[in-house]
């Protein structure tokens, strides 16, 4: 059961105060992206520029079935480079999967870390990277600031469009042991470089399309709508939204355009940007149980909570709403509640018509004290615009699940 709102509300202040004498308001330095065609083969390039000669590839077993994790990384072995691989990454890799890929790690001397994938392969790679030492012990650094204060560099080639974790210094690493998704975050584990190359997307399912193109506006939205106001977390959100609403359609009807696929990329990488600046929010807290609970994607997690989750949130968002409905030209008029509600009906009409479900069979009801108590421990360490009750969860959860 949760704590009394008060003592949550003190809590978070606390916290919130400290967060912004320890970060402050300036943005985290980016790192670099090589974005277009050829951006992979420029990505091998400034591995090797970097005299790495021994690489492990953390990818997943279906990419490299297909052959996308090997095209990924033909600039580095024609440049005669060492390429090792760890393709045991599943959907919310867990700490087992990062103690084998940091045993192949180790095993090989390997000097830098490839990611080739989506966000679960990207995930694993940070932590793997950070294991270069035998006693390291990841599940010591759930939380923010709490891991090694170095890590072996780490490169991204992102397959997907929406988890932005190329963008990100942290990680969601899953335990196995009760299901539990948990934070990893620090400086170390944000990318050296990266590779944004639509040619490797255009095979990316039309589900798949749709949830991780949801995820990237969900970034957008709770990094713009958020109460931290940190380096440039509104703009680069402001671009993720945008990004996600003109292009995901055209992604679901064209699906083997680059030029779609590249435009998906580019608003996927810049919601990580904005979230790397102020963290995600509170339909993370609660889309992060309903993965843990019931293997539900991510993003479709995201999907099916954002929107009921933003009415709740009532008038505490809904002048940042209504800015968004404005940005993007949303018809209507009226006032700000007015303006948020159509943002909000918008949002339900990019998801329907992306194919995803707005319910999920697989949420029970007996779950749902569980499910309020985990999203709400997690909920307290952002910056949303409220603190989720239990009610706020409750309703979500009835409006997503099946009778």
């Amino acid at each position: 059961m949760a704590a009394p709102m008060f003592v949550r509300k003190a809590k978070w202040r606390f916290f919130f105060t400290l967060a912004k004498i320890l970060v402050g308001k300036k943005a985290t330095a980016p790192h670099f992206a090589f974005a277009g065609p050829g951006s992979t083969d420029l990505l091998c390039s400034r591995i090797v520029e970097g005299g790495h000669r021994r690489v492990l590839v953390v990818t997943d077993g279906p990419l490299r079935a297909l052959g996308i994790s090997e095209q990924a990384v033909t600039g580095l072995q024609s440049a005669g480079v060492d390429v090792f691989w760890y393709d045991g990454v599943k959907p919310d890799p867990t700490f087992d999967q990062v103690y084998e890929g940091a045993q192949l790690l180790r095993q090989h001397d390997c000097s830098a870390v490839l990611a080739v994938g989506g966000g679960s392969s990207i995930d694993a790679a940070k932590a793997i990277a950070a294991c270069f030492d035998a006693s390291a012990d990841p599940k010591s650094w759930i939380g923010f600031n709490k891991g090694p204060e170095e890590a072996l560099p780490i490169y991204a080639i992102p397959t997907t469009a929406g988890t932005g974790s190329e963008a990100t210094m942290g990680a969601v690493i899953t335990d196995a042991s009760d299901h539990s998704k948990n934070v990893i975050a620090g400086e170390p584990f944000l990318p050296t470089a990266v590779a944004l190359d639509a040619e490797l997307m255009l095979g990316l399912p039309p589900a798949v399309t749709a949830a991780t193109g949801l995820d990237a506006l969900t970034h957008g939205i709770e990094a713009y709508i958020g109460v931290w106001e940190r380096g440039t977390r509104r703009e680069t959100a402001l671009l993720a939204i945008k990004g996600v609403f003109n292009w995901l359609p055209k992604a679901m009807q064209t699906p083997a355009d680059p030029e779609v696929r590249m435009g998906m990329s580019l608003a996927a990488y810049y919601g990580g940007v904005a979230i790397n600046q102020v963290s995600v929010g509170n339909v993370h807290a609660i889309a992060h149980q309903l993965g843990a609970l019931y293997g539900i994607p991510h993003g479709e997690a995201n999907a099916l909570v954002l929107p009921h989750l933003l009415r709740r949130y009532g008038a505490a968002a809904e002048t940042a709403l209504a800015e968004l409905a404005d940005a993007l030209d949303l018809p209507g008029t009226g006032s700000s509640a007015d303006r948020a509600a159509t943002l909000i009906e918008a949002i339900e009409t990019l998801s329907a018509e992306s194919g995803l479900s707005p319910t999920h069979p697989a949420i029970q009801r007996s779950d749902f004290a569980r499910i309020t108590d985990m999203a709400i421990t997690e909920g307290d360490g952002y910056f949303s615009p409220k603190l989720l009750t239990e009610e706020d969860v409750q309703v979500v959860l009835a409006a997503i699940s099946q009778p």
